[in-house]
């Protein structure tokens, strides 16, 4: 890819190498490598905030290790949303991540991203996507739904499920303004 100065390291975003990073920055990037192990995707972004990416990234270790969904959950949720914002990253990443960490069939992942009708064998597994898709696409939760997904996956799983959902659009937005490729990489820090 040829360079120009509309382009960063990470999509539009001009990362600090480490030993460059402000006091805070370099905080906040301890932090986000003591809680997730590395800095992916919009995090390398959020680091422009310290503040504010200190405050956030408790939210996706929350999700990576104690939500009261299981992985694939989580993946149906998260194409959802990231297939209705049609972030480039977010939809690459997470269909490869859907498949292989979520074991969700490639089918259903591609149905997820592209807005297109699938099913799931698990009657959780298809309860939050009737719920994500509900609340992504007319906006309405029938009282029938709600009262599946209640006795499915509790109020704490319904909370589960709309939290992801704000959280992706979070993640969606970030990338969409830094404009950030289906192939970025970003540095190796």
């Amino acid at each position: 890819m040829a360079e120009t100065p509309d382009f960063g390291t990470f999509g539009r975003f001009q990362e600090t190498p480490i030993g460059e990073m402000s006091p805070d920055m370099k905080d906040a990037y301890d932090f986000t490598m003591k809680l997730r192990g590395v800095v992916p995707g919009p995090h390398k972004i959020w680091l422009a905030n310290p503040k504010l990416s200190k405050t956030i990234v408790p939210t996706g270790y929350y999700y990576q290790q104690e939500s009261t969904l299981t992985k694939a959950e989580i993946e149906i949720v998260t194409n959802i949303i990231n297939g209705q914002w049609r972030a480039a990253y977010g939809n690459y990443e997470h269909e490869q991540i859907g498949e292989k960490q979520g074991h969700l069939e490639p089918k259903s992942v591609e149905a997820l991203i592209a807005g297109l009708p699938t099913t799931f064998a698990d009657s959780r597994e298809q309860s939050v996507y009737e719920l994500a898709l509900a609340l992504a696409s007319h906006r309405v939760v029938p009282t029938g739904l709600y009262k599946r997904c209640k006795d499915l996956l509790g109020d704490a799983g319904i909370v589960d499920v709309t939290v992801l959902m704000g959280w992706f659009t979070m993640v969606s937005l970030t990338l969409m303004a830094f404009d950030v490729p289906s192939n970025a990489v970003g540095l190796d820090q």
